[in-house]
């Protein structure tokens, strides 16, 4: 049961997820969390580094799509500037964006990756559908209240990973 907590891959953040690499792969899609995995939570905008990465994965025929347990006016603000489709309101883990978002981009499971910053969320809602995960670490250490509650429990599935061999990687 906690393997479905145990991500795929482990990078410092997204830009250490490389187009060329995804393409190798037979990537042609990422799901994407927004909070904490693109810019902090509180941001509300794109930083040029961010649009840099979308650009790079268009430009190399990867699509993406954002999905968030953020409400609609928070996602829309952040992703219609970056003409990248959106999942609002996800209620991840649960697999029904994932498998929306999958369907938006006319793309198989072995073709996406999810990326995100949460164990309890997306690593759990991309095993969860089947998905390719990659586990980014969090760009800021304060969270909304209900993030700070799944950490505590994120700590605890970490260390027991590490006891297990499974993890090498630090928080």
């Amino acid at each position: 049961m906690l393997n479905r907590f145990l991500p795929n891959e482990h990078v410092k953040n997204i830009f250490e997820v490389r187009p060329e690499v995804l393409k190798e792969k037979g990537i042609k899609g990422i799901i994407t969390d927004l909070d904490n995995t693109l810019v902090p939570w509180n941001v509300k905008s794109a930083t040029p580094e961010v649009i840099e990465w979308f650009k790079q994965m268009k430009d190399n025929g990867i699509k993406v799509t954002i999905i968030s347990n953020n409400k609609e006016e928070r996602v829309k603000m952040f992703s219609e500037p970056l003409g990248t489709p959106f999942v609002f309101s996800a209620r991840k883990p649960l697999r029904r964006a994932f498998k929306v978002a999958a369907r938006q981009m006319d793309l198989q499971k072995d073709e996406i990756v999810v990326i995100g910053d949460q164990l309890l969320t997306d690593v759990l809602g991309g095993n969860s559908a089947g998905l390719y995960t990659i586990l980014v670490v969090p760009i800021v250490q304060t969270d909304e209240k209900i993030t700070q509650f799944n950490r505590k429990i994120e700590r605890k599935i970490m260390n027991y990973f590490r006891k297990k061999g499974l993890i090498s990687w630090e928080d």
